[in-house]
């Protein structure tokens, strides 16, 4: 498979993890910051000690149920407040 670099074309939204959201991953081994909401995240991050104060929580504008985890080091380096 090829790989082919894209450019993103909107503003993402995201947010940081909060602390209490760490404590329940670690009892239930799930990130939910709401009933509704499951935020996925990838076996290499789940790896890399994720999730984690400093990582981020993005967010599909079109749809807010869909959420998934962004490493700290991957959101520094890709990112800026806009």
């Amino acid at each position: 498979m090829e790989f082919r670099k894209f450019r993103r074309k909107q503003v993402a939204e995201l947010r940081a993890i909060e602390d209490y959201e760490i404590k329940m991953f670690k009892i239930d081994g799930k990130l939910k910051p709401h009933l509704d909401v499951e935020v996925s995240i990838s076996q290499e991050d789940l790896k890399n000690g994720s999730p984690r104060l400093g990582d981020m929580v993005a967010r599909n504008p079109k749809n807010h149920l869909d959420q998934w985890l962004v490493a700290e080091q991957y959101f520094n380096d890709n990112f800026e407040e806009y």
